[in-house]
């Protein structure tokens, strides 16, 4: 185990990791804080992430030299001198992101300093973040070093679930805002389906604690200060259960009540899913929708949904695309929701899933339309998603996703065969964002240091697509824990029941096992009746136990939140592997199984209210409240 003192001992752990980092001699204190010298602007930037860690001090003594001559008995400080500089050569994909950050010990008549210059103000800010990390490293003493950097990508985007169920509090909120911007992520937004508060549609976020418009104006205001654009995210046509399960709108689905369609054929599902593109009705309400949200965001992008929608087709839009293909009629509906994105001054994304499944189509989307390539898997084919968009003229971004959701542990193997896939053929071929996602499907119940590790590694990959995953920086910059091995035993844990996880999927034709997709083996398990047959006998789940305890609890981080929320993620692990024994014919009591099912529930509000809204809890919680149900009945 690392102790506190013996990071001054190692080479620089940053997040995420530098292109190019050379030693340089002598050392450098920061006991008198910071003397800044640069213009007011970027004095501005500098504050915003050093001050909560030292003194800063605009230094009037240099404020009108010219950045790089340092003098001594300029301040009691360490200067610190931030300059633009003009471009070498033609500007690079990322837009002139990259920096240059040197840490220079004193020298004969020349003060020790540090001097930070980029091309632009994003520039400046990144190599500001880059010390702030190694003064979070190092504290007072910082060794001298030089510093060239820049991005692969230059969109670094996160996408945060806030419609299945858990809505942040607007403290969790500024929090993670201010973790991604030290981390260089530059993008960021929220998927809603229904939990913005719209004005004369209280019914259908009545219970959700939903985002207001004033917390938007406010985080706006939050991530501009932090270099963050902030986008507005409001799905347009599928994933509008939770409106059209309502009398008041049910008559715009596309799928009525009660009635069964098929989902990609992967399951049966039953009632409303997406609007129904042929009714007006169902444009007039994107229009409400659009024009209530979009109004709070400065940024130019609004992120209008559009996947998934499998059911256009077996409902009203039967015959439409019958004869017109479905095709057409997907996206004769898009190119109008993108009109609507238009008469707001603003530049539509949309998620490419059911696009990409007609390329030829592409050509007929609005020029401007930015296609999201999502995929969660380690060989989803984004080099060929990137490839029809930009054959088509339409910008890429790649999306991969952080593995969280419908999961206990995260699923470590899998996140990191996609983010990396994703960086890699997505640099290679033209994409110009990167947007890691973290969804919530079933109730949101994976705890935050699951997510947050995987926005973490998300930003490595953004940022840097071929240096390897750092782990002990990640759990420094991530989760302030300065033994280093918090995100080591994240992926450790994220890894438990790899093995049940690749033969879990869908069978073939020929019964051959394939991997499961989208979930973990212990989530999916726990969530199947006690008398369902399923895959692996008691033997490999007693392997997943033996493994699991192998594993111990978590190493304390010093955050006592972080630490109860690891706990709480172990034994629901535990219950899990426990009840797929008892399913199996394993010899289990029931009620001890019972009584450590009922004790994960007050724990697990106690977690929720910490970090999230209300609303949404009761429904988040039901799902445990089953699984209590069913074993007191066994």
């Amino acid at each position: 185990m690392t102790t506190p003192g013996d990071l001054a001992q190692l080479r620089p752990l940053l997040l995420p990791t530098p292109r190019q980092l050379d030693t340089r001699p002598g050392l450098l204190t920061t006991e008198g804080g910071l003397e800044i010298a640069g213009d007011d602007a970027l004095c501005a930037i500098a504050k915003t992430h050093l001050g909560g860690l030292l003194p800063c001090r605009r230094s009037h003594a240099d404020a009108h030299a010219t950045p790089g001559e340092p003098r001594a008995g300029a301040g009691r400080g360490l200067p610190l001198l931030l300059a633009l500089h003009e471009p070498d050569g033609p500007r690079r994909p990322a837009g002139g992101q990259g920096y240059e950050l040197e840490l220079l010990g004193a020298q004969i008549a020349v003060p020790a300093h540090i001097r930070l210059s980029a091309e632009s103000a994003a520039g400046i800010r990144h190599g500001l973040c880059t010390l702030a990390q190694l003064v979070t490293q190092y504290r007072t003493r910082l060794p001298g070093l030089l510093i060239r950097d820049e991005p692969d990508f230059a969109t670094r985007g996160v996408m945060l679930d806030v419609s299945r169920d858990r809505v942040p509090t607007m403290g969790q909120l500024r929090e993670l805002i201010a973790r991604l911007a030290s981390w260089k992520i530059n993008h960021l937004q929220f998927y809603t389906e229904h939990t913005f508060a719209y004005a004369g549609h209280e019914e259908v976020w009545a219970d959700a604690s939903p985002i207001t418009p004033a917390d938007i104006r406010e985080l706006d205001h939050w991530c501009a200060l932090h270099g963050i654009q902030l986008s507005a995210n409001q799905n347009c046509f599928g994933h509008l259960a939770s409106w059209l399960k309502h009398p008041r709108y049910a008559p715009l689905a596309e799928i009525a009540a009660g009635e069964q369609w098929d989902f990609a054929g992967l399951v049966t599902r039953t009632g409303p899913f997406s609007l129904c593109p042929g009714d007006p009705r169902s444009l007039a309400l994107v229009e409400d929708l659009l024009g209530q949200l979009v109004p709070n965001f400065a940024s130019p992008l609004v992120n209008i949904g559009c996947d998934e929608t499998f059911d256009i087709g077996q409902g009203r839009s039967r015959e439409a695309v019958r004869s017109q293909g479905r095709a057409a009629v997907y996206l004769a509906f898009v190119r109008r929701i993108c009109a609507v994105v238009a008469t707001l001054g603003r530049r539509p994304q949309f998620w490419a899933d059911i696009a990409l499944e007609h390329p030829e189509a592409l050509g007929e989307m609005p020029a401007d339309l930015i296609g999201l390539a999502w995929g969660y898997e380690a060989d989803s084919p984004f080099a060929r998603w990137c490839d029809q968009l930009r054959t088509a003229g339409r910008e890429a971004w790649v999306c991969p996703g952080t593995s969280c959701w419908r999961s206990i542990t995260g699923r470590t193997e899998e996140r990191q065969g996609n983010m990396q896939a994703a960086a890699s053929q997505g640099k290679a071929h033209g994409a110009s964002g990167y947007l890691v996602t973290a969804w919530g499907d079933l109730g949101h119940r994976q705890q935050w240091p699951i997510t947050l590790h995987g926005l973490a590694q998300g930003a490595q990959r953004a940022w840097n697509a071929s240096a390897a995953l750092a782990g002990p920086a990640a759990s420094l910059h991530a989760f302030a824990d300065r033994s280093l091995e918090l995100c080591s035993w994240l992926d450790a844990f994220g890894s438990i029941d790899a093995q049940l996880r690749a033969i879990g999927g869908k069978p073939t034709a020929t019964g051959a096992a394939t991997p499961l997709r989208n979930a973990t083996a212990l989530f999916t398990d726990l969530h199947k009746p006690l008398t369902e047959r399923w895959i692996a006998d008691a033997g490999s789940w007693l392997r997943v136990r033996e493994r699991l305890e192998a594993l111990g609890p978590a190493p304390a981080s010093g955050d006592a939140l972080i630490d109860a929320e690891c706990a709480h993620s172990l034994e629901v692990a535990r219950l899990a592997i426990a009840r797929a024994l008892l399913r199996r014919g394993a010899p289990q009591e029931v009620p001890p199984l019972l009584a450590a099912a009922r004790a994960l529930i007050p724990e697990y509000r106690r977690l929720w209210a910490a970090r999230s809204r209300p609303g949404g809890l009761a429904r988040s919680v039901a799902h445990y409240q089953v699984i209590a149900d069913e074993l007191e009945q066994a």
